[in-house]
């Protein structure tokens, strides 16, 4: 075990040149970054965790209710024996040789089948309250976290002039405050890693438990080789559009859709232009040259740079889904549901069905409008 940690921590990799971890070592004069500091994360993100469930009782519940938006969840599916046992035994996306099997078994036609079973999977759906309340937990958490760390950076150097980032690097002082920002953030990513998986389901679950995770390895790795002022621009830029895009979410399930349009448009720019345009421009422009020209490349330099470059990577997937859905909302006069929504629309499935059945009159099976499904979560944080 020493060895592999000697191994681990071997300080060429994560150290530049001709630097160990005893000149890290905190002092009277100067305090740094520890990566023991880090264990803290852990009871933080169980606290945070905590106060969410409060939050979403006694904060956002009341607000739901006080905006009309009710608990029923979509239509329900009509009882039946054999369609249950297969929809819990066996699967809950028939093919369309099961489907034609049960359709002579029960002498329903195929698109009554297909209803059923959209229909049922949506039962295991949040309700549109529940929606609100998780939206508006991660529109609290967002706002403030944006606001502490602009009031934070505007005081720092490095925020006017990106250079300050690498002058004296590694023996830059930890200051309280920077502590607080970084362990915040990384204690409310490790909340989302281990809540992603009772949270509300969605289509796009893998790549934001990437997300997650490139979040959790870029403030741990920044944090550990003293990379944290870079570090907080990361992390204040990608915070920027997360409280907008929850805004825009709670104002669609309260079926305010003027403002859902206004919000929605409003996270888009701020959306692509920060990660987009700023983040490579600004940010990227500092880890990739200003630091090689300053401190020069080493193996965790290397490591850093390319969690970053993913980042961009993540970036350029969610603005190509905005921009999809910018178009649509174009061409129907308003935001519509995106494509991981987590309540199936009946035109989804029916536009793909086999012809030559008698359709059914289709019906929406969440109740509302086209508006009432996700809109494209773009949060990413250090990054988001």
């Amino acid at each position: 075990m020493a060895g592999i940690l000697a191994w681990f921590w071997n300080e060429r990799f994560w150290l530049p040149h001709n630097v160990t971890w005893a000149d890290l070592k905190n002092t009277e004069e100067a305090t740094f970054p520890q990566a023991e500091d880090l264990y803290l994360a852990f009871p933080l993100a169980f606290c945070i965790f905590m106060v969410r469930l409060i939050f979403e009782r006694f904060i956002a519940k009341p607000c739901a209710i006080a905006l009309s938006i009710q608990a029923s969840g979509p239509q329900i599916a009509q009882p039946n024996a054999i369609l249950e046992k297969v929809f819990t035994a066996i699967t809950k996306h028939p093919d369309e040789k099961r489907l034609e099997g049960l359709s002579k078994q029960l002498d329903w036609d195929v698109r009554s089948i297909q209803r059923w079973f959209r229909q049922r999977r949506n039962q295991e759906k949040p309700s549109t309250l529940t929606r609100f309340c998780e939206s508006m937990w991660r529109f609290s958490f967002y706002l403030y976290v944006f606001t502490y760390g602009v009031r934070f950076l505007k005081k720092t150097p490095w925020l006017w002039n990106t250079r300050h980032c690498w002058y004296n690097y590694p023996y830059q002082p930890l200051t309280t405050d920077l502590h607080y920002y970084y362990i915040l953030e990384l204690s409310f990513y490790w909340s989302l890693m281990f809540s992603q998986f009772t949270d509300i389901k969605r289509k796009d679950f893998g790549i934001m438990f990437l997300h997650h995770l490139v979040s959790i390895l870029l403030i741990t790795f920044s944090y550990v080789n003293n990379m944290a002022r870079v570090g907080t621009l990361v992390l204040c830029l990608h915070d920027s559009a997360d409280a907008l895009l929850e805004a825009a979410k709670m104002a669609n399930y309260a079926k305010f859709q003027k403002m859902c349009d206004l919000l929605f448009v409003m996270f888009a720019m701020v959306f692509i232009t920060t990660r987009l345009g700023i983040f490579p421009l600004w940010v990227l422009n500092t880890t990739l040259f200003e630091s090689w020209e300053i401190v020069g490349p080493y193996p965790s330099w290397w490591v850093f740079n390319l969690l970053l470059l993913l980042v961009q990577g993540l970036n350029c997937f969610w603005s190509y889904l905005i921009v999809k859905i910018a178009c649509k909302a174009v061409s129907r006069g308003k935001v519509s549901k995106d494509d991981r929504s987590d309540i199936e629309s009946s035109s989804d499935e029916e536009d793909s069905e086999p012809p030559g059945k008698n359709p059914h009159t289709a019906t929406a099976t969440n109740g509302t409008s086209g508006t009432n499904g996700y809109l494209l979560t773009g949060s990413c944080s250090m990054d988001d």
